[in-house]
């Protein structure tokens, strides 16, 4: 038997005991380069799948809306409240044209105690850390190639998207890999989105003659990297020409988040 290495950007992670196949990022998608500004948290490349279900109900009470925007992990460690963003995501297409900002609503897919994100995992802690369960059952025939209720897993997802998430936010036609990154981990201050409606637009720049390059959904919690003067803008949080950077290339008026003290809350950019 092999040990278990893990290819992340240049780095080898392992041996780790009980894994039998080599894996590698190209192979799986167990991590992709980090987040362009660490302070935001760890990324990794994770395979994502439409979860539909409109008019259910989702761990936390939330009923589910038609292209509703929210995203499921597989554990409730990572669980928010309904209405609340304590735990949130970046979610970006592979090709990092466009991403959301979401809060974790739900628990899913496959699994409910796979908090793969965590260094700590509560389950399948053979597994490296940014590899769900059902990633390596599937690739790798983890488990006999079952979940950890002893279903056989037919995709190697690791998280999955609400319907406006998946369609409106990243403009996905089909299940895909994706760049997740899990923002309670992040060490940069916090905002809340305050969005007059489901979601809020993401420009590439301070203002709103740059390009949308993406959708922070309402509640989610955001990191605000740094700040800059931009267009005035009118919100749900009054006048401002301060604008936050929340991501790489990924920028939002203040006008729509609850910051608590303004321009403290992170450097100029």
């Amino acid at each position: 038997m092999r040990p278990y290495r893990v290819i992340v950007g240049k780095r080898i992670l392992g041996p780790l005991a009980g894994i039998v196949a080599l894996v590698t990022a190209a192979v799986i998608g167990v991590a992709a380069p980090a987040a362009a500004d660490g302070r935001d948290g760890e990324t990794h490349r994770i395979f994502a799948t439409r979860e539909g279900l409109v008019g259910k109900h989702t761990a936390n009470g939330h009923t589910i809306s038609k292209r509703d925007h929210f995203v499921a992990l597989p554990s409730r460690r990572a669980l928010s409240a309904d209405g609340s963003g304590a735990f949130s995501v970046r979610v970006c297409r592979a090709d990092s044209t466009r991403c959301e900002y979401a809060p974790v609503w739900d628990v899913g897919p496959w699994n409910t105690t796979d908090d793969y994100w965590s260094a700590t995992r509560h389950a399948a802690r053979d597994l490296p850390k940014g590899t769900p369960q059902a990633s390596a059952a599937y690739r790798l025939g983890h488990h006999g190639g079952k979940d950890l209720f002893g279903r056989t897993v037919t995709n190697p997802a690791g998280i999955d998207l609400a319907d406006g998430t998946f369609w409106d936010g990243l403009g996905l036609l089909s299940n895909a890999w994706i760049d997740v990154t899990y923002l309670w981990q992040g060490s940069a201050r916090t905002g809340i989105v305050a969005a007059d409606g489901d979601t809020l637009n993401v420009r590439t720049g301070p203002g709103t003659r740059y390009a949308r390059t993406g959708l922070a959904a309402h509640a989610a919690r955001v990191p605000l990297l740094c700040h800059a003067r931009g267009e005035q803008i009118t919100g749900t949080r009054g006048t401002t020409n301060l604008w936050y950077r929340i991501g790489a290339g990924n920028w939002v008026s203040d006008a729509y988040l609850n910051t608590g003290s303004g321009d403290a809350l992170a450097p100029a950019c």
